[in-house]
C-alpha cells in the first residue's frame, strides 16, 4: 500500500464522496505532490494535468469514474504544489516523461493506465510510447498526444530563458489579492467556469507577505527547446501498444495549433488508421473540468472495457529505491 512505501508520505485525507488523500514523493529537486482517490488495490491509473494547471483539474471528473481504481493525479514538476526544478532548468517532454518514471517507481507500478489532460496527454504519449510494457491504457482529453514544434520554437524558447534569468526576483513572483488573481486567472484561460478557477486555485496560489502568488514556476512559460517534427510524432505513436481513447472538445484545442493543424490532423487520422476510440463532445478545452458529465461516461467505458475485463498483472516485486 502507498502509506508503507519508504518516502512516500500521505499528507492529509478528507472525506468527501469518497476518501482524497494528499500525497508527497520525493525527487532530487524537491517533491512532487498530488491527490490519490480510490482503494489501495484498485487498478492504477496516473492522472496528468495540462499546461499551467494543476491536479486540481481531475477534482470533478474523478469522483464521477468507476471507483474499482486507484487515481493518482499529480502536480508536474513547476505546477501546482510540487516543486520547481534547479535554476536554469528547461521544462520539456522528456523531462516530464521521466518524472512519470520517477513516480511508478515510487508507487511500486510496473504497468497502469494513464488519462492525460492537454499538455498532460502529450506526456502521457511519449511515456506510452517509449514505455509500451508499463501501459494498460491511455486517454487523451483534448489532446493529440503529440504536437511538433519547429527549429523556430527551439531558438524562442533559449532567448525567453535568457530573458527570464535577467529579471529580478520581484519581477519573477507577483502578489496579487485572491480576487486579483481569479480575475487574471480567468483572463488568461476564459474557457474556465468560475468554478472551475476556484478548484485549480486551490493548489494554483500561496500566501505570501503582502497577498497571494502564483504556485507555478514562470520558467513554464518558455517555449519547448526539444524539437520534435511530425515524422517522429507519427513513429512514437506507432510504438504504443495499450488501446487509446481521445475525446476532444468542439471548441476545444484545434483552436489553439496554429500552423500545426495540418500535423494535428495526421497525427488524429494515425489514432483512427490504428483503430483506436476517437469521440468529440459539446464542450471547449477545459469541458472534463466544467463538465465532466459529459466527459466521465466515455472514459469509464473505455476503462471498463479495456482495463477492468482483462486479467490484472501481476504487482511490481522490486523494492522502491525511494
Amino acid at each position: 500500500m502507498l502509506k508503507d512505501l519508504k518516502g512516500v508520505r500521505h499528507l492529509h485525507s478528507s472525506a468527501m464522496k469518497q476518501t482524497v488523500s494528499e500525497l508527497s514523493i520525493p525527487v532530487p529537486w524537491g517533491e512532487i505532490r498530488g491527490k490519490v482517490w480510490g482503494p489501495d488495490h484498485g487498478r492504477p491509473v496516473l492522472c496528468l494535468h495540462g499546461w499551467a494547471d494543476n491536479c486540481g483539474t481531475f477534482n470533478t471528473l474523478i469522483p464521477l469514474l468507476p471507483k474499482e481504481y486507484r487515481y493518482v493525479a499529480v502536480d508536474l514538476a513547476g505546477h501546482g504544489l510540487s516543486s520547481h526544478r534547479h535554476p536554469g532548468v528547461f521544462y520539456s517532454f522528456p523531462e516530464y516523461v521521466m518524472d512519470v518514471c520517477r513516480v511508478a517507481e515510487a508507487l511500486h507500478w510496473s504497468h497502469f493506465s494513464i488519462i492525460g489532460h492537454s499538455m498532460g496527454g502529450n506526456v502521457a504519449g511519449m511515456f506510452s510510447a517509449l514505455y509500451p510494457e508499463m501501459v494498460d491504457s491511455v486517454v487523451l482529453l483534448d489532446s493529440y498526444g503529440f504536437l511538433p514544434v519547429d527549429q523556430k520554437e527551439m531558438r524562442q524558447g533559449m532567448d525567453e530563458m535568457f530573458q527570464f534569468e535577467k529579471q529580478s526576483e520581484e519581477k519573477k513572483r507577483r502578489v496579487y489579492t485572491y480576487e486579483n488573481a481569479v480575475e487574471r486567472l480567468s483572463a488568461a484561460n476564459p474557457t474556465l467556469s468560475e468554478r472551475s478557477v476556484h478548484i485549480l486555485l486551490e493548489r494554483g496560489l500561496v500566501q505570501v507577505e503582502g497577498g497571494m502568488a502564483f504556485t507555478r514556476d514562470l520558467r513554464i512559460n518558455v517555449k519547448n527547446i526539444v524539437r520534435i517534427n511530425l515524422e517522429q510524432s507519427l513513429e512514437l505513436q506507432s510504438e504504443i501498444k495499450a488501446p487509446i481513447l481521445v475525446v476532444l472538445a468542439e471548441d476545444g484545442f484545434e483552436k489553439f495549433v496554429g500552423h500545426n493543424k495540418k500535423s494535428a490532423s495526421a497525427i488524429v487520422q494515425a489514432y483512427r488508421d490504428r483503430k483506436h476510440t476517437l469521440v468529440t463532445v459539446p464542450g471547449d478545452h477545459h469541458v472534463h473540468l466544467n463538465d465532466p458529465e459529459v466527459v466521465a461516461p466515455l472514459v469509464s467505458d473505455f476503462l471498463q472495457t479495456k482495463v477492468l475485463t482483462q486479467p490484472a498483472r501481476p504487482a511490481d516485486e522490486h523494492t522502491s529505491k525511494i
